[in-house]
């Protein structure tokens, strides 16, 4: 169950990363709303889930969540790059996400 939390956390995580986008710097009242309340939802969740997993676990794969999510829908999105080396690193991190979960007993 810890892990499922971890991976709504981190889809709170890249809710908030593309949210910030939307604020206008927080200018956007209804944006800022939005996103820090998936800012919270994210760090709650994310201290619940690490009750059981080790935190530096928990942490990485937080923010790998976060990274390859807000990565690829600022591609989508925004038009961000998709240089080759950037998909690359956005693999890399994939692997590093799934190398901790079977790392991990919990």
């Amino acid at each position: 169950m810890a892990w499922l939390i971890l991976f709504v956390a981190g889809i709170c995580e890249i809710g908030w990363a593309i949210g910030l986008k939307y604020t206008d710097g927080f200018s956007r009242l209804v944006p800022s709303v939005l996103t820090g309340a998936a800012m919270i939802v994210s760090v709650v969740l994310l201290g619940i889930a690490l009750k059981t997993l080790p935190v530096g676990t928990g942490y990485a794969v937080w923010t790998g969540i976060g990274a390859v999510g807000t990565a690829i829908l600022g591609i989508f999105l925004f038009g961000d790059s998709t240089d080759f080396w950037r998909l690359v690193s956005i693999g890399l991190i994939v692997a590093g996400i799934i190398g901790l979960k079977l790392s991990t007993a919990a």
